[in-house]
């Protein structure tokens, strides 16, 4: 689904970008170039990449077996 339509950024994008590494909403602003024009995609944009987060820190491993 297409977030920023003045940039032509997806919600794949935005998930792609965590997945990469990015931890800070600035980060992916200032990589995939959002709400840079007309600002609309800010808040849903945000919401994605909250959600994007919060996936990504419930399927990191937060123990390790004993061998």
């Amino acid at each position: 689904m297409y977030i920023c339509l003045c940039k032509a950024v997806t919600d794949s994008q935005i998930r792609e970008a965590v997945a990469k590494g990015a931890t800070r909403f600035g980060q992916v602003r200032k990589e995939l170039n959002l709400a840079s024009q007309c600002g609309k995609c800010g808040i849903l944009a945000r919401e994605v990449f909250d959600q994007s987060i919060e996936r990504n820190i419930d399927n990191e491993q937060l123990f390790y077996a004993v061998s």
